[in-house]
């Protein structure tokens, strides 16, 4: 019988399985990003979103994957460019089901760390230094060197903002 971890466990156990430091922190609620950043003390950019995208190889195909996209707060993620980045012919935002379904955490609580499946990462080139980051429940943050997390993740970088 399989012991079902929480949110924080497993982000916790793969961020010490990859050798990254991090930091949680209780937020407490926030209905916005500006108030989950007015709530931890940084700037909205200084909080990266971690989206998870669908995506098709082809125009036609009935196959999809999905891929991570992280965007700094202050920014929305540029459909097109990230296409261009990933190499895929369609893509679009996942719906909260499928992001659940293919993250194993919530909208607002996902983040690269003990993903349900692995999935490729790419990240808007200007997130750099300390970020915060959704951490596997409501109400919770991490904090993590944006460079750290990208090496341990093979993170393709690019601009993927607007």
């Amino acid at each position: 019988m399989s012991i079902e971890l929480t949110g924080r466990e497993r982000v916790r156990a793969d961020a010490a399985a990859r050798g990254v430091e991090i930091e949680f922190v209780d937020r407490g609620p926030a209905s916005s990003l500006p108030e989950a950043a007015a709530n931890l003390g940084v700037e909205p950019r200084n909080i990266v979103k971690t989206l998870v995208a669908k995506a098709k190889l082809t125009q036609t195909t009935t196959e999809y994957s999905y891929v991570i996209a992280l965007i700094p707060g202050d920014k929305a993620v540029d459909w097109a460019k990230l296409r261009r980045l990933a190499g895929m012919k369609k893509m679009s935002m996942a719906s909260p089901e499928e992001g659940f379904e293919a993250s194993g955490y919530m909208p607002g609580t996902i983040n690269p760390f003990g993903l349900r499946n692995q999935l490729p990462i790419y990240a808007d080139e200007s997130i750099t230094g300390r970020i915060a980051m959704g951490a596997g429940e409501p109400d919770l943050n991490l904090f993590v060197d944006a460079e750290q997390l990208f090496a341990a993740f093979e993170v393709t970088t690019g601009d993927i903002g607007k």
